[in-house]
């Protein structure tokens, strides 16, 4: 008897314990209002406040400004269409750039500036934006047949994460000479919009090359004649001291763990750069630079009489 009382005053309280006097919560209408009727739709647009809806963004990777893309036309950047604000039509710079598009068979679609405005990501898109395709990668063999028989040079980024890093040692390895870049086809930087602009565009000058393994990449690299050099902060030797004569291919490891253990393996020899300050260490980008500087010191007199190599003149 004394359970059954205990349960139908749990019964009683369930919905929590009532204040005395208190009113009793109004039901509120769930019954939708019908189509037509105003009054239904103000009471729910007072109890219901609109908000802004977000603005669409727009699919595709877009490379924006006229000399970038004045860039991705001389050099043969996949473009699948360019969007050109409407009422600059008659801008000498956008003319040339029209009659290029034109030249490329790239389809032009003109479209209010605030179209432009959503798409740019710092605003400066100067009235075009190109939206471009996937990127061409090389093979390695292409890259090898390029560094011919002499000297060369191929940097080897071992799962190398940042954009701007990838960009950077793109562009000092186009401008130290390099027969190419590869990179993993997995958990790594790939040339995207990004790309493209940390490395000033270089990576349309450059051979690039996505490889599943990058030790056996080296084995290959080997194969042809090139010597595998790592850089790491625990080698015992320094830059300097280092073979970087003849053909070498420079293994740059990731931002946070460097080289891992199997590539590191792989590598015939290691070096570091030389520190006096008290600074941990130059991030990724800038000790591949220095080191392909390098390269250039050591091979250039025999690189120089090569067609097309800088000459110093």
């Amino acid at each position: 008897m004394a359970e059954k009382k205990r349960a139908q005053k749990r019964a009683n309280t369930a919905g929590g314990p009532k204040r005395p006097g208190a009113p009793k919560p109004k039901r509120q209408q769930t019954r939708p209002a019908r189509r037509g009727d105003s009054a239904a739709r103000a009471s729910q647009g007072a109890t219901r406040p609109r908000t802004a809806a977000p603005a669409r963004a727009v699919a595709g990777n877009f490379i924006e400004g006229r000399r970038a893309a004045a860039e991705a036309l001389r050099t043969g950047f996949p473009i699948r269409r360019a969007l050109i604000a409407q009422g600059v039509e008659g801008d000498p710079a956008i003319r040339e750039l029209l009659a290029g598009l034109g030249e490329a068979g790239v389809g032009v679609k003109f479209v209010p500036r605030i179209k432009l405005d959503e798409i740019s990501s710092h605003g400066a898109h100067q009235g075009i934006a190109l939206e471009v395709g996937e990127f061409p990668y090389a093979d390695l063999a292409d890259i090898i047949e390029r560094s011919g028989d002499g000297p060369a040079l191929v940097v080897v980024l071992d799962h190398v994460t940042d954009a701007g890093n990838f960009g950077a040692i793109v562009r000092s390895a186009e401008i130290v000479g390099a027969a190419g870049v590869v990179i993993a086809s997995k958990r790594a930087a790939e040339v995207t919009v990004a790309t493209y602009k940390t490395s000033a565009g270089a990576v349309m000058h450059l051979p690039i090359a996505r490889v599943p393994n990058i030790v056996r990449a080296l084995e290959d690299l080997k194969a042809a004649g090139f010597w595998v050099g790592g850089a790491t902060e625990h080698a015992e030797g320094v830059c300097w001291d280092a073979p970087f004569e003849g053909r070498v291919a420079l293994v740059m490891g990731s931002e946070g763990d460097g080289i891992s253990r199997l590539v590191l393996e792989a590598c015939d020899f290691t070096a570091k750069l030389p520190q006096i300050g008290r600074t941990e260490s130059l991030n990724v980008a800038q000790a591949a630079t220095t080191l392909c500087f390098e390269w250039l010191r050591r091979n250039y007199e025999a690189l120089a009489p090569m067609p097309g190599a800088p000459t110093g003149e």
